[in-house]
């Protein structure tokens, strides 16, 4: 047996039939991530929109990631995470479809930001449905298998949508949209509801300030903080990367593919790195990343071709595997069991509210 497999057996080994449905459709659902991505080359070179205009589209898919985040982690906690992600996806997944359809950017921006604040409420239910059958121990292993496969999807997907987008962009909304679907399908028949029973009266007896109460918890509060100031620099591969390689005459395919290289790092690199990077200290090895997230994204200053735009995702890559597992890991095991879908939210806030602001900040 050779020591990568073995390894993967490992990091695989006993964990609940549950999760690794949840696993199977996320890997679906990220293939079919295809939209937000290429959204800003859409409105630019489809729709004839300005780059300041896409960048306030896309903003507005912000916007309602941000809202969808919070919401979503207090359906999750209080109707339960089976309903909020089948509800979120199925909507979701038909929206995506039917703004494909959609012709004037009075309509796209403000449909952006409604199927957002639908589609997005998924993932705080889903985070939370981990947490509920994952025990602590098995934590960092689990979130790091779909940190893995929500990258491994991405992966392929920004290859795919590349080659769908040089020859229909509406190629890209459909598939969006059905894998949604499928997922959705996937949660209904397989996926039992995983909220403790009791988590529902304890949560709605705090009334409103049970919404709150992830906010108020002020070290919790800090770190998301942290995290949006990150995010705002590592959000721009959705909105002004994609822009500036295509300005400095990168083909849509080779987009695709420059993209793709930060799925695929994270596909090879990630495995090995994770057992180094959990000898350090948690937050040292978080700050650590995050300035790896800066350099990679200063590189971007002297591209003008895909290798060094590929050079740069590649650095900012290695510094997003310092951050994010471990950031899920923390928030997973600071919350009351009554509040995982809010905190989980509140923590989804900051990928939201960086959503929202990079864009603008970006495109100006």
């Amino acid at each position: 047996m050779s020591w990568p497999s073995g390894n993967a057996r490992a990091a695989a080994a006993g964990l609940p039939r549950t999760f690794w449905v949840l696993w199977t459709g996320l890997l679906i659902n990220r293939i079919g991530m295809l939209v937000l991505p290429f959204m800003s080359l859409y409105l630019t070179q489809v729709r004839g929109a300005s780059m300041a205009t896409a960048g306030v589209v896309v903003a507005c898919y912000g916007a309602g990631a941000a809202i969808s985040s919070a919401v979503g982690g207090y359906l999750a906690d209080h109707v339960g995470r089976r309903f909020t992600m089948v509800a979120a996806l199925v909507i979701g997944g038909l929206g995506v479809i039917a703004l494909g359809f959609v012709r004037d950017i009075r309509v796209i921006a403000p449909a952006c930001f409604l199927i957002a604040l639908v589609a997005e409420a998924y993932r705080p239910a889903m985070q939370a449905a981990v947490t509920d059958i994952i025990p602590p121990a098995d934590r960092v292993r689990a979130f790091g298998l779909v940190y893995w496969v929500i990258n491994f999807g991405v992966s392929i997907g920004l290859s795919l949508g590349g080659w769908l987008a040089t020859r229909s962009f509406l190629w890209l909304f459909v598939v969006d949209g059905v894998t949604s679907l499928i997922f959705g399908l996937i949660v209904w028949r397989m996926v039992p509801e995983t909220k403790p029973a009791h988590a529902a009266g304890a949560a709605a007896s705090k009334s409103t300030g049970g919404f709150f109460a992830p906010y108020a918890d002020r070290p919790f509060l800090l770190f998301v903080l942290l995290s949006i100031a990150m995010l705002l620099v590592f959000m721009q591969h959705l909105t002004t990367l994609p822009m500036a390689m295509a300005l400095s005459g990168v083909s849509p395919t080779s987009i695709g593919i420059v993209l793709a290289l930060n799925g695929i790092v994270i596909v090879l690199v990630q495995p090995f790195m994770a057992p180094w990077l959990a000898r350090f200290d948690h937050s040292r090895v978080i700050a650590a990343g995050a300035l790896l997230v800066g350099l990679g994204f200063g590189i971007n200053a002297f591209a003008h071709d895909a290798l060094v735009y590929g050079i740069g995702v590649t650095v900012w890559t290695i510094g997003e595997i310092c951050v994010l597992p471990i950031g899920n890991v923390v928030v997973a095991d600071v919350a009351k069991h009554d509040m995982r879908g809010r905190y989980q939210g509140a923590y989804g806030l900051s990928f939201g509210t960086a959503a929202l602001i990079s864009p603008l900040a970006g495109s100006i």
